[in-house]
C-alpha cells in the first residue's frame, strides 16, 4: 500500500535556529543594481561665451550676486567685479549701464564692508570711461548719491562723501549741472532746520543751525571740516565748469584781471594775395572779438538736462539767498572753534592746525560764492550784499587778530586706536590740515578786499581800520625777498590788484607797485612765478592806464617798461614764451606813446636788430614779426640801427616776406614816403635812407665786399676775355633771398618824387662802391642790372663808368650761367635782368658787342661766345637792337668763323649763323613793309 503524502499547508512558521543566518523573506526586494558611466563632453565644458574670475563667474553671476541678502555674497561679488573689469576693459563699455546701475544702488547698503567695495569699483569704472559715455547714466548716478547723503545713518553719510570725491575727480563738469540739490545736501550734513525758521529771518542766525551726531567716530567740529572740504571743491568745479561772459572757462585765471575781456581771434590777411584777387574782404564789428555783454537777459533757457537748475546759480539773488543760509553756519562753526581755543592760546592771532584748517576752508568758501554768478555786474551786486550783511562779523570774527600764525603744540607720543586713526583719514580730518599761515592770510586778504567800496563812493579813511593791516601784510609779504610759491603770488597780486583799482590812490598805488616791482626783481625765479608777474604789469598797464590816472602817472611801473627792451635783449631765444610776453607789452606801450619805453627802445636798438645774436633773428616767427612792427614806432633810425636792419633784411634768417615788411616800414618812416610830417625832427634822413636802399640792394657790406677781394679761387669763376669780372656764385636759397628783396627795394624806390634824381644818386653809389671792384657776387650783377632799367629815365643818359661795369656784369653772369650748372630760377631771374637791361640801357648792347675780341678767347671759348649770340638773336626785345648793330655783330661771327680753325662746320657755328640769318631775314621783311604802307 503506498504511503500517502503529507500536504504541505500554507503560512508555516520558520524554526530559527542558532547560529544560522534568518533566511530572506519570499516578498524581499532585491536592491542590488549595475551602472555604468555615461560621458558627455559637451555639458561638461565651461561657457566660453564671455571671460570669468578665478571662480569661474561670468558678469551676469557677478551682478545677479549683487541683489543676494548676504553681505558677503555681495561684496564677493564686487570683489569679482572689479577683478573682471580689470583683466578684461572692454567689458566696461560694454557693461557700462548695468556696472553703474547696480553699484550705484550700493551706496546705501547697510554693510559698511559693501559700501566701500563699491567704491571701490566706481573709482576703477570711473578712470575707464570718459565722461560723455556716463553723462546718460549720470541722473541716476546723483539720485543715489543724494539718497546717500541725506541718510539717516552716520557711516553711510561718510562714505557718501567718498562717492562725491570719486565723482568730483572724474566728472566735474556732469555733478556741477545739478548744483542746487547737492547744495542742499550739503547743509543738512552739517545742520538741520531750526523750529519755525523762515528764509526771511533777520536775526542773524539764519533757518538753519549746527547739528551734533554723537555715534559719529569723529568730532563734530573734525566732521564739519570734512563736509566743508568737500562743499569747497564741489564749489569749485561749478565756478571752472560754468562758460563766463566770452564763452570761456573762468577758471585756472587769477581771477580780477581774467575773463573779462573779449576774445580776438586774429586774421592773417596778405594785402600782396588780395591786390589782383576778385573776392572782397570781410569786415566784422569789434574787430572780430565776440562782445561781451553785461545784460542777463536771455533769449530763451538752455535745453540741455539740469541747465535750468544750473541757471538759477547765475543770479545774483540766487547765491545771496544760498549764501544767507550758509554763511551764518560758517560764523557759528568759527565762533565755536575759536571758543575751544581760548582755552589753550592766551593770544588770539595764534592758531591750532585743525582751527586754521577750518578757517581756510570757510574763507575758500566765501571766496568760491561770489564767483558763482560769471557777470561782472552780478559780482558787484553780491560783493555790495556780502558788505551790508557781513562787514561788521567779518571784521570782528576774522580781521580781528589779523595776521594769524600757527600754535606750537607739544604732541606726545602715545599708542593711537588704527582703526580710529583710519576713520579719521578717511572722513578729511587730517586731510584738511596742512594749511601754511601764509595761506591762510593771503586768502582772508582776498576775501576782504573784495567788501572794500570802488572809486566815488569810497570815503576818504573809511575802511582804514581793516585796510591798513592788509596792505601792510601784502607788502611786507611781497618786499620781504623770500620767494614766494606760484599760487601765493597770484594771490596776492590778485590782492594788489584789487586794491590799486578800487582806491584810486597814487600813494597806495606807488607803495604796492613798489613791493611788487622788488619781488620782479629777485634773480632765479621759477617760469610761472616770472610769467605771473609779467602777466601783472603787462595787464595792468593794457587795461587800466587809460581807464586809471594814477596807474598811467605811476613811476614805477613807467620803471618796470623801460626796463623791458633790456630784458628783452638778455633773454634773447631762451624762453621764447616769456619773450613773446615782454613784446607784447612793448609793442602796446609803444603804440600808445609810453616815452620811457621809447627812449630805452632806442637805446637798445642795435642789440635787438643784431643780425648775427638780435631778437629779431634768434625768436620765432611771430616775435619776429612784433618786433619789425614795433620799428615804426621807434623814435629815430640812426646810422647803425640802418645797418643793423639791412643785414637783417640780407641775412636770410628772416622770411623774404617779413623782409620786404621791415624794408616797407622804414619807407614809411622816411621823409620821401610822400607822407607830410609837422615836426622839423624826421626820424630817418634822405641820405640815410638813401644808403639804406643801396646796402639793402647790393646785399653785401663793404667790409664783405672788401673781404671778399682777397679771398681764394674756390667758389669763383675766373675772369677772362669773356667774362670780364670774377663772380662769386652764393648759394641758391641766399640768391633767391635776395632777388626778392631787391623787388622791395626797387619798388620803394620808383615810388620816390625824381626818378632822373634817384637814377643819378644810385648811379653815383655804384660808380663809388663797385665799379672798382674785381670780384662780385653774383647776386649784386643781378640787383644791378635789375635795379637800374627799372630807375632808367629817359631823358637821362647814364655814364660811361656805368655802362662799362654794366657790360662786364651782364657777359659775367651770361659766361657763369652757360659753364655752371644753376637751378631753373636762377637761370631765368638772371636773363630776365640782363635781356632787361641791354633792351632798356642806352649803348649797353653795342658796348657788350665791342667787347667781344674772338682773337683773344681760346678755343673752348668760341663755342660760349657763339651761344651767348645765339641767345642774344633769339630773344624777341633784342631783335631790333642786334638788327641796328649788325655790322658789329657779322665782324664777330666772321672772326667766329674764321678762327673755329676745322675743316668741317662745327655745330655751335652753324647754329649760330641760322640764328643770324633768321634775324637779319625778318629785320629786312618787317622794314619793307614798313616801307610799303
Amino acid at each position: 500500500m503506498t504511503k500517502k503524502r503529507k500536504r504541505q499547508d500554507d503560512f508555516l512558521k520558520v524554526k530559527l535556529k542558532v547560529g544560522k543566518k534568518k533566511p530572506k523573506a519570499e516578498n524581499a526586494t532585491n536592491i542590488t543594481f549595475k551602472s555604468k558611466s555615461i560621458h558627455l563632453p559637451e555639458q561638461l565644458k565651461h561657457d566660453s561665451s564671455g571671460p570669468t574670475t578665478h571662480r569661474q563667474h561670468s558678469i551676469k553671476d557677478l551682478l545677479s550676486q549683487l541683489h543676494h541678502y548676504n553681505s558677503n555674497v555681495k561684496q564677493g561679488a564686487l570683489v569679482g567685479l572689479r577683478e573682471l573689469l580689470s583683466a578684461n576693459p572692454s567689458l566696461v563699455e560694454q557693461h557700462a549701464s548695468v556696472v553703474l546701475t547696480e553699484v550705484a544702488a550700493l551706496f546705501t547698503d547697510k554693510d559698511a564692508a559693501v559700501r566701500a567695495a563699491a567704491v571701490r569699483v566706481l573709482r576703477f569704472v570711473a578712470q575707464c570711461i570718459p565722461a560723455e559715455r556716463v553723462a546718460p547714466f549720470f541722473p541716476l548716478l546723483s539720485a543715489h548719491l543724494t539718497c546717500a547723503m541725506t541718510h539717516i545713518s552716520a557711516g553711510i553719510q561718510e562714505d557718501a562723501l567718498r562717492v562725491l570725491d570719486v565723482l568730483l575727480e572724474h566728472y566735474p563738469a556732469l555733478l556741477s549741472q545739478r548744483p542746487t540739490v547737492l547744495l542742499t545736501n550739503f547743509l543738512e550734513l552739517i545742520s538741520q532746520r531750526r523750529l519755525g525758521g523762515t528764509k526771511g529771518d533777520r536775526t542773524g542766525k539764519g533757518s538753519y543751525a549746527l547739528s551734533i551726531t554723537t555715534s559719529r567716530s569723529v568730532t563734530a567740529q573734525q566732521w564739519r571740516l570734512t563736509v566743508l572740504l568737500r562743499l569747497g571743491h564741489f564749489l569749485q568745479a561749478v565756478v571752472e565748469e560754468r562758460p563766463t561772459e566770452d564763452g570761456m572757462s573762468c577758471g585756472g585765471g587769477l581771477g580780477i584781471w581774467s575773463g573779462e575781456r573779449g576774445v580776438v581771434t586774429p586774421v592773417e590777411v596778405s594785402w600782396d594775395e588780395q591786390i589782383f584777387s576778385k573776392g572782397g574782404i570781410r569786415v566784422f564789428e569789434n574787430s572780430g572779438a565776440k562782445p561781451t555783454p553785461h545784460s542777463t537777459y536771455r533769449l530763451r533757457p538752455d535745453s540741455e538736462p539740469g541747465a535750468g537748475l544750473s541757471e538759477g546759480l547765475c543770479l545774483a539773488e540766487t547765491v545771496q539767498g544760498f549764501a544767507g543760509t550758509l554763511v551764518p553756519l560758517l560764523l557759528e562753526m568759527w565762533v565755536e572753534a575759536m571758543g575751544g581755543d581760548r582755552a589753550q592760546a592766551d593770544s588770539g592771532h595764534l592758531l591750532t592746525e585743525e582751527a586754521m584748517a577750518l578757517m581756510f576752508q570757510i574763507l575758500t568758501i566765501l571766496q568760491l560764492l561770489r564767483r558763482l554768478v560769471p557777470q561782472r555786474d552780478q559780482q558787484d551786486m553780491v560783493d555790495a550784499w556780502f558788505r551790508n550783511s557781513y562787514l561788521s562779523d567779518f571784521k570782528q570774527h576774522f580781521m580781528k587778530n589779523f595776521p594769524y600764525s600757527q600754535l606750537e603744540v607739544v604732541r606726545h607720543k602715545k599708542k593711537t586706536d588704527t582703526k580710529r586713526g583710519r576713520q579719521q583719514v578717511v572722513s578729511g580730518a587730517v586731510a584738511g590740515g596742512n594749511v601754511e599761515p601764509l595761506a591762510l592770510n593771503v586768502m582772508l586778504c582776498q576775501v576782504m578786499v573784495t567788501l572794500s567800496l570802488r572809486g566815488r563812493d569810497l570815503i576818504a579813511g573809511q575802511d582804514a581800520d581793516w585796510l591798513g593791516p592788509i596792505r601792510a601784510f601784502v607788502t611786507d609779504a611781497l618786499s620781504s625777498g623770500g620767494k614766494l610759491s606760484s599760487k601765493h603770488l597770484a594771490a596776492l597780486l590778485e590782492v594788489v590788484w584789487r586794491m590799486i583799482v578800487t582806491q584810486r590812490s597814487r600813494a597806495v598805488t606807488e607803495e604796492l607797485l613798489q613791493a611788487v616791482y622788488i619781488q620782479y626783481q629777485q634773480k632765479n625765479l621759477g617760469l610761472t612765478v616770472r610769467t605771473l608777474l609779467l602777466h601783472f604789469f603787462s595787464q595792468l598797464y593794457i587795461q587800466e592806464h587809460q581807464k586809471q590816472p594814477h596807474i598811467a602817472r605811476s613811476r614805477i611801473l613807467a620803471r618796470w617798461l623801460a626796463s623791458l627792451p633790456v630784458q628783452l635783449v638778455q633773454l634773447g631765444s631762451r624762453n621764447p614764451q616769456l619773450s613773446g610776453h615782454l613784446l607784447q607789452t612793448v609793442q602796446s606801450a609803444a603804440a600808445w606813446g609810453h616815452k620811457d619805453l621809447l627812449l630805452s627802445l632806442q637805446t637798445h636798438a642795435c642789440s635787438l636788430y643784431d643780425p648775427h645774436e638780435g631778437c629779431v633773428v634768434v625768436l620765432p616767427v611771430e616775435q619776429q614779426q612784433q618786433l619789425v612792427q614795433i620799428l615804426y614806432f621807434l623814435p629815430a633810425f640812426p646810422t647803425d640801427v640802418l645797418a643793423c636792419l639791412s643785414q637783417v633784411c640780407n641775412a636770410g634768417r628772416v622770411s623774404r616776406s617779413l623782409a620786404a615788411t621791415l624794408i616797407r616800414t622804414v619807407h614809411l618812416r622816411s621823409p620821401l614816403s610822400g607822407w607830410s610830417s609837422s615836426s622839423q625832427d624826421v626820424p630817418v634822413r634822405d641820405v640815410d635812407y638813401l644808403s639804406f636802399l643801396f646796402s639793402t640792394l647790393t646785399g653785401f657790406s663793404s667790409e664783405s665786399l672788401r673781404l671778399l677781394q682777397q679771398a681764394d679761387e674756390e667758389g669763383l669763376l675766373a675772369s677772362s676775355a669773356l667774362s670780364p669780372l670774377s663772380v662769386f656764385t652764393t648759394p641758391l636759397e641766399q640768391f633767391t633771398h635776395h632777388w626778392d628783396v631787391v623787388e622791395e627795394v626797387c619798388h620803394c624806390l620808383e615810388t620816390l618824387g625824381s626818378r632822373t634824381q634817384c637814377f643819378e644818386i644810385l648811379q653815383n653809389a655804384i660808380a663809388k662802391n663797385l665799379c672798382g671792384l674785381v670780384v662780385v657776387p653774383d647776386c649784386v650783377c643781378a640787383a644791378v642790372l635789375r635795379c637800374v632799367p627799372r630807375l632808367l629815365d629817359l631823358n637821362f643818359l647814364p655814364s660811361d663808368t656805368l655802362l662799362h661795369f654794366l657790360s662786364d656784369c651782364c657777359l659775367s653772369m651770361l659766361s657763369l650761367l652757360l659753364q655752371l650748372d644753376q637751378s631753373a630760377r636762377k637761370r631765368d631771374a638772371v636773363w630776365e635782368a640782363c635781356f632787361a637791361a641791354l633792351s632798356t640801357v642806352p649803348r649797353l648792347l653795342r658796348l657788350v658787342l665791342q667787347s667781344l675780341r674772338v682773337c683773344e678767347l681760346s678755343e673752348l671759348e668760341l663755342p660760349l661766345l657763339a651761344q651767348i649770340l645765339s641767345l642774344l638773336l633769339q630773344h624777341t626785345q633784342l631783335r631790333n637792337h642786334m638788327a641796328a648793330n649788325s655790322a658789329l655783330l657779322q665782324t664777330i661771327i666772321q672772326d667766329l668763323t674764321r678762327f673755329s680753325g676745322g675743316e668741317t662746320r662745327e655745330q655751335w657755328l652753324t647754329d649760330l649763323l641760322y640764328c643770324y640769318s633768321v634775324t637779319m631775314s625778318t629785320h629786312r621783311v618787317s622794314m619793307a613793309t614798313r616801307d610799303i604802307y
